[in-house]
């Protein structure tokens, strides 16, 4: 489809990337699997303590700007290279624990610290994220703007799981996902965990939201 600005014609890409369909990482296959998760790009903000205190969200919300900036690009009038359309990728979250907890007889939500990231589009170079940061800024809290900053994760195996239901169950799934591990012949390589959050908290009520449950591994040593 062609639209006419002034005298300039912008071709509006029809291309898409199938992310649900095309990247096994997001399956939604109910039994524990282990893949090999290729170099990606994020968008991320670290934290910590509570993610049910604003801080959090605030934290979170700091990231949709900048990734609806690379999303809606063309209808702006921003010529990306190689640009395909797609729907922004999911929310995720990287937990561990702060340092000094590490020790502590009972874990709190106040102990955790983490990164909070949305991940973009092979096409997404330093210097597209870059502008789109800066096309972003009015949108963002300027207290938290610094602190976002543009990652290339490098290839990694891992283990995940689909979890359904509350936060507070998801022990029970991360119970068959390291028995899982083990009759693998695998085990972890990080305390630390990922979690990608497939549902709508908005839509979709709470006993049936899915999240994936990630952690990282290593053969048997």
């Amino acid at each position: 489809m062609l639209y006419h600005l002034s005298e300039w014609r912008i071709f509006i890409s029809s291309e898409k990337i199938e992310w649900r369909k095309e990247e096994k990482g997001f399956s939604l296959r109910k039994k524990p699997q282990i893949l090999t998760i290729p170099e990606q790009n994020y968008f991320s903000i670290a934290g910590e303590g509570d993610p049910n205190l604003p801080d959090f969200q605030k934290r979170v919300q700091s990231l949709y700007p900048v990734s609806y900036a690379i999303r809606m690009s063309q209808k702006k009038g921003w010529d990306i290279p190689n640009f395909k359309l797609y729907t922004v990728y999911p929310l995720q979250g990287y937990w561990g624990i702060q340092d000094q907890y590490l020790n502590a007889p009972v874990m709190k939500k106040e102990h955790f610290k983490y990164i909070i990231s949305i991940k973009q589009p092979s096409f997404v170079t330093d210097e597209i994220a870059k502008e789109a940061l800066e096309r972003a800024k009015p949108k963002i809290d300027a207290s938290l703007f610094d602190q976002i900053y543009f990652e290339h994760r490098p290839a990694q195996l891992v283990a995940q799981i689909v979890h359904v239901g509350s936060f507070d169950t998801e022990p029970e799934s991360f119970q068959k996902l390291e028995q899982f591990i083990d009759e693998a012949g695998y085990q972890r390589s990080e305390k630390e965990h990922t979690e990608i959050y497939m549902s709508d908290f908005r839509r979709v009520e709470e006993a049936k939201r899915k999240t994936i449950l990630r952690v990282a591994i290593q053969e048997k040593q």
